[in-house]
């Protein structure tokens, strides 16, 4: 008998349902999720999906990565922090169980070793940023091939590292897999003989000697990035072959702002809902998102900084002044779409909304 029926795979088009929740770490739960229609889960490991969350006081949407592997395709998972001052993941750490369903959209998103098959990897994260590092890590244990993987991952304490359970058993399975674990400072009463302290070079040359030799893939708070790309740098590494995924935007990433298209307050902008039937007037340096919620309309979004991707839009005429960080493909602005976080209109915009 055929384990899959009807085979077909999972869009955004439908909701998802939530079918398990399992706490992993202080403030750390993972999701589990299943298609309504029993489609399976097709995605390159270390995307994210982006969710709609009913929060009280409106929906907002929230990007997730995608914890779970390819490899095992009848299951989503998404393994979520609740960061302090944080509204979305909080609400899902308190409220988001069993029997619930969401809107969601994606998978998207360029962090991935299927970007870039090569031999030998070095994975470097901090804090909840270790989510797609075990999603890749997964899907080449689940290869059936022996990898060549140095695993690092900084936390603040042992019992803060996310996911370890499953990376040690992962780890206890196979050879090629070296698994590094740093933390700031020791649980009370329960010895730690690892590595301590802050991530370093000298760290770095001791975990993995041949660093000069793999790919690097990076994630977790900026502040860690900015130390790992410095770190790198100063030992002579290619930086080519390093890749990072992050939500935070640092101001020097975002693209030169040209002088004669520079969005003024003082000019006046419109922007016309082709879909929706509204228009409404604003600056030109209010973005299309910003005009969009003046108007009563939602356009979906995530990070609002133009890296997620999740509000893009099709600009049917005018000019916008749009400045990202890397959420949009070029091909994608020669099609007419457009990121509507940053997009600010230029007079007269129509958008598909």
């Amino acid at each position: 008998m055929a384990v899959f029926k009807n085979l077909h795979f999972w869009t955004d088009a439908e909701e998802l349902d939530c079918v398990t929740r399992m706490p992993e770490a202080p403030d750390v739960v993972t999701f589990s999720f299943q298609s309504p229609s029993g489609a399976l889960f097709s995605h390159d490991p270390g995307q994210f999906v982006t969710l709609e969350l009913p929060v009280p006081g409106g929906t907002i949407w929230r990007t997730c990565t995608i914890s779970s592997s390819p490899s095992r395709p009848t299951v989503l998972t998404l393994t979520v922090k609740a960061q302090a001052g944080s509204i979305g993941t909080r609400w899902m750490l308190d409220h988001l169980h069993k029997g619930m369903r969401l809107r969601a959209k994606g998978p998207a998103g360029k962090f991935s070793i299927a970007q870039h098959p090569v031999g030998k990897y070095l994975f470097i994260s901090a804090g909840s940023g270790i989510t797609p590092m075990v999603a890749m890590t997964t899907w080449m244990y689940d290869s059936g091939h022996e990898p060549d993987i140095v695993f690092i991952n900084a936390a603040r304490r042992p019992s803060e590292i996310i996911l370890r359970d499953r990376m040690e058993l992962m780890a206890s399975r196979i050879v090629g897999l070296d698994l590094k674990w740093v933390v700031e400072e020791a649980d009370p009463f329960r010895p730690w003989t690892g590595y301590k302290g802050r991530f370093n070079q000298i760290m770095l040359g001791l975990m993995a000697q041949d660093y000069l030799e793999r790919e690097v893939f990076c994630c977790g708070p900026e502040p860690f990035m900015r130390a790992v790309r410095e770190a790198l740098e100063g030992l002579g590494y290619d930086m080519s072959h390093y890749h990072q995924e992050s939500f935070q935007a640092e101001p020097e990433a975002a693209e030169e702002i040209p002088a004669d298209m520079f969005p003024a307050a003082r000019n006046e902008a419109e922007v016309a809902f082709a879909l929706s039937g509204l228009s409404i007037k604003c600056a030109e340096t209010d973005t299309i998102l910003a005009a969009a919620k003046s108007a009563g309309l939602v356009i979906a979004s995530g990070c609002s900084m133009g890296i997620c991707g999740t509000c893009k839009v099709r600009k049917t005429a005018g000019e916008v002044h749009m400045v990202h960080n890397g959420g949009i493909t070029d091909e994608d602005i020669a099609e007419g779409f457009i990121l509507a976080c940053c997009s600010r209109p230029l007079g007269r915009v129509s958008v598909e909304v």
